[in-house]
């Protein structure tokens, strides 16, 4: 697997958490189209789809995280929930066929959990059981990206992801073992890309703690649907009632 080094791993994200990126692109090759692709090839960092698609794996992670986590544990003192870090924002953790990224993603949370700090880990892979281990943060929080059951979808949209039955099995399994789950509905297709039932859905995942819910963007095709704001709201509503009614956080 191609490799790469880097000057840093954890970042604070404009949206206000702490994550890290040890893996640049993604063979999921969503074709949304990707935000994080987009940004790497506006930047540079991958000149086609089909680049982006063929994942490199940041080399010296592990000597960086051993540098970068005294410093980041010394600054979160007692309030360690503040510096919670997130896999992955620009990349998947768990990212099908890669076994070489699982290990390290393994081998980064380990070590992240090792300092005392917990994850927010979240995948349209399959999260592996072995995070249930004694070697793990029991407040580590697992989630998935999901926005349909219909195989027919991802393999139109998330070509290189894994199975929805799969998926959610994985996320079903580590709920099991006392871990809080969650679940990222997005971006949801509005019925001119993609017509389906949101309901079963929200019923496919009505064991997790919590569920966050978007639309599609960056996507001409969502923006022509008629009355595009009234269906999101009313999913959105939708959601939130599932939500208190199953006692589930709505983000």
């Amino acid at each position: 697997m191609e490799t790469i080094t880097r000057k840093s791993l954890i970042y604070k994200s404009g949206l206000g958490f702490y994550c890290l990126n040890h893996v640049q692109g993604c063979s999921h090759g969503c074709n949304y189209p990707c935000y994080a692709y987009s940004i790497a090839k506006h930047y540079g960092r991958a000149a086609s789809y089909n680049e982006w698609c063929q994942p490199k794996l940041v080399a010296n992670a592990l000597e960086l995280l051993g540098k970068e986590l005294p410093r980041l544990r010394a600054r979160a003192g007692a309030d360690t929930e503040e510096f919670r870090i997130h896999l992955c924002l620009t990349t998947d953790p768990f990212m099908v066929g890669w076994p070489e990224i699982h290990t390290l993603s393994l081998q980064i949370i380990e070590q992240i959990n090792a300092y005392g700090l917990t994850c927010d880990v979240l995948t349209k892979g399959l999260l592996p059981l072995q995070l249930a281990g004694s070697t793990f943060n029991r407040q580590n929080r697992y989630g998935i990206s999901l926005v349909s059951l219909d195989e027919r979808f991802r393999k139109q949209w998330e070509p290189g992801a894994s199975p929805y039955a799969d998926r959610i099995k994985a996320l079903r399994d580590l709920h099991k073992e006392g871990f809080s789950t969650y679940v990222h509905i997005e971006p949801y297709p509005t019925p001119n890309i993609f017509s389906q039932d949101f309901d079963a859905l929200l019923y496919a995942i009505s064991f997790v703690d919590s569920i966050f819910f978007s639309g599609w963007n960056y996507n001409p095709v969502a923006e022509k649907y008629p009355d595009r704001v009234k269906f999101y709201k009313e999913l959105a509503d939708k959601a939130k009632k599932f939500c208190r009614e199953h006692e589930i956080e709505y983000e």
